[in-house]
């Protein structure tokens, strides 16, 4: 056999190219995945939502997408509750990407003509079982304290007039895995409420305080006190997780104690002239 003949092996087989289909399919499921995430309905922003606050807060008639979209704002008592109350008007929010001192994150812009000065900006930092929520810009919020009837028990039987208004600067609330850790501080002032239930034209106003616990601890402090009026209210409590624990106590105002004996008596466990406050 001819030397060169035996140098000669089977010839290698040419690679072949790589299916196009494959390519086609790898580029058809990525731009379905994109347009998924960018069309997402904002339904699926109302379901986390309502599941996260037990059915508590529930953005209802949700339109648009997970990015812009609107709803209202109902406050329920929970499942299998018949209480609800809407804010007038429609919740509108819009959810981007923001440039920040520390780098960019996602921001969340909200806006409601009746209860939002402005633009209420909250800066988002998701992670694997954890979300950090914290001010974006300085808070300025007030909404009727008739809104609270649609919690149920015992706002629905009060029925309280009067407003709330929300005021926070620096706050950071983060969720890991249920457990609660807040830093700044939000206060919410309860002005000149009134009731169904007091012959008062108002029962007076107060100082809601929800802080960070200083020493890094999970979970918040809340504080209660009275600015003024004939009601006098006060209480320590600690928030974690969905958990409120809260104790206090409220009495009448020298002078008013026939009037307001009623209230006092739906509001807590009499102890004398006080009635004691707990929650959780």
């Amino acid at each position: 056999m001819n030397p060169a003949m035996r140098r000669l092996g089977p010839r290698a087989a040419p690679d072949r190219p790589r299916a196009p289909w494959r390519w086609a399919l790898a580029g058809a499921l990525l731009g379905g995945l994109l347009g998924l995430a960018l069309l997402a309905p904002a339904s699926w922003l109302a379901r986390w939502v309502a599941d996260r606050s037990g059915q508590r807060f529930v953005l209802a008639d949700a339109r648009g997408t997970l990015w812009s979209g609107s709803a209202l704002a109902v406050l329920g008592g929970g499942p299998g509750s018949r209480d609800a109350s809407a804010l007038p008007g429609r919740l509108q929010w819009r959810l981007g990407w923001a440039a920040g001192p520390q780098g960019g994150g996602l921001e969340l812009a909200l806006r409601q003509a009746c209860c939002i000065d402005d633009v209420l900006r909250l800066r988002l930092q998701p992670g694997i079982g954890r979300l950090r929520v914290s001010t974006a810009a300085p808070v300025r919020a007030h909404w009727p304290a008739a809104w609270l009837a649609g919690l149920g028990a015992p706002f629905n039987t009060l029925r309280l007039g009067g407003g709330l208004q929300l005021q926070a600067e620096d706050l950071s609330v983060e969720d890991v895995q249920g457990r609660l850790r807040v830093s700044g501080q939000a206060e919410l002032r309860l002005q000149d409420l009134s009731s169904r239930l007091g012959p008062l034209p108002t029962l007076g106003s107060y100082r809601l305080v929800l802080s960070g616990a200083a020493d890094g601890d999970e979970g918040a402090r809340v504080a209660l006190q009275t600015l003024q009026g004939p009601l006098r209210l006060s209480g320590q409590g600690q928030w974690s997780g969905a958990r409120l624990r809260f104790r206090g106590q409220a009495q009448a105002e020298p002078g008013s104690e026939a009037m307001l004996n009623n209230l006092l008596n739906l509001l807590g466990q009499r102890q004398g002239p006080l009635a004691l406050l707990a929650i959780g």
